[in-house]
């Protein structure tokens, strides 16, 4: 990669894509030097569905947060953020896009530990196999409701 080739960034999330501390992680990466962003937000799967049809499922959950999330982090990246839905499991879907699209970093937005998903599965450290440098960014339970709201 060429120094005047601006670094690829993959932003990851879904219920916390709208919220305080992302956008400022977002805002502060693109004040380190020249980059964009992508946002991928992962298809929500829900009960039954997560076993019987996981890939089925609708893009209307996800196509929400990315039009409420991608003027946000445009805003704080100065730059228009390209917005993607992924598969349904978020490993999946990360992987899918460094493949298909090739990104630089990753910065993941999880939900709160004790309610994280996420967190259970390991996501953020399972990231590292890419070989990418990686950012958790993990807002409090009141500032997911205020992005919610």
């Amino acid at each position: 990669m060429e120094s005047s080739s601006p670094v690829r960034v993959l932003v990851v999330a879904h219920k916390t894509a709208a919220t305080r501390p992302l956008i400022e992680a977002v805002r502060k990466r693109a004040k380190k030097g020249p980059c964009t962003f992508t946002l991928v937000v992962p298809k929500a799967a829900h009960g039954l569905h997560r076993v019987v049809d996981p890939e089925d499922q609708q893009h209307g959950e996800a196509k929400a947060v990315l039009d409420q999330a991608l003027p946000l982090l445009s805003e704080a990246a100065g730059s228009k953020v390209e917005g993607l839905i992924g598969a349904h499991e978020p490993l999946n879907a990360i992987q899918d896009a460094v493949n298909i699209e090739g990104f630089d970093e990753i910065i993941i937005s999880t939900l709160p530990a004790r309610v994280s998903r996420w967190l259970r599965l390991d996501l953020p450290h399972k990231l590292t196999g890419l070989g990418l440098p990686v950012t958790t960014v993990t807002p409090s339970e009141e500032e997911v409701e205020q992005a919610a709201s």
